[in-house]
């Protein structure tokens, strides 16, 4: 699946059209909230694009699956927002959304899902990033922050499930050795299974 992560678009670019409100660019406050709807949007424009090309129709001939489109953090940053707005929306057919259990429970309770919400909104999501554009938002600038943040964050957890993993192999009596280290083991050791554990190698984006 290819995800897209919807809420924090929103937190970053409101926040700096909330400068900007500051400074006196009136424009700015009618801008906030649009732009993860519409850069979702832009990209289900995209993904309905692929499924008509010839390319993809020939691999469906032949019997491949399409992968859908998943909406990942779409659960409501901002109070002044309705809190199903990520996923009425955002539905359409061949998506999925993991919403969070807060945001479950409230589309249950008071979501009003319309079919497909996303045809027909193209033109209205490209005039918003030329409105962003035009007022200073650089929307790039955005997304690579965005990605460096999120990388950082996957690294951390992945950092701290091997602390954790490690020092529970320590309290089991297992020699663990530091990541990418190797130590021979005796035969005996190769027979039974009880070569020292290694802990996992940690990933980063440059792998």
């Amino acid at each position: 699946m290819a995800s897209f992560f919807v809420s924090r678009i929103d937190v970053e670019v409101d926040r700096r059209l909330d400068a900007m409100s500051q400074d006196g660019k009136t424009e700015a406050a009618r801008l906030r909230g649009k732009a993860a709807i519409a850069n979702a949007q832009l990209a289900y424009e995209v993904y309905e694009g692929t499924l008509a090309s010839p390319r993809w129709q020939a691999l469906q001939a032949k019997g491949g699956r399409m992968q859908r489109l998943l909406w990942a953090s779409t659960g409501v940053k901002d109070k002044a927002y309705d809190d199903t707005r990520y996923v009425v929306d955002l539905a359409a057919p061949h998506t999925v959304n993991t919403m969070p259990a807060a945001t479950l429970d409230a589309v249950a309770d008071h979501g009003r899902p319309r079919g497909n919400a996303i045809e027909g909104t193209y033109e209205a999501a490209r005039e918003v990033f030329r409105n962003l554009e035009r007022i200073g938002i650089d929307f790039t600038e955005v997304v690579n922050g965005l990605e460096k943040q999120g990388l950082a964050s996957f690294a951390k957890s992945w950092d701290e499930l091997i602390a954790s993993v490690t020092k529970q192999l320590e309290k089991a009596g297992a020699e663990v050795m530091p990541a990418g280290a190797v130590k021979p083991t005796s035969t005996d050791d190769q027979a039974h299974g009880s070569g020292p554990a290694s802990a996992a190698p940690r990933q980063t984006a440059a792998e």
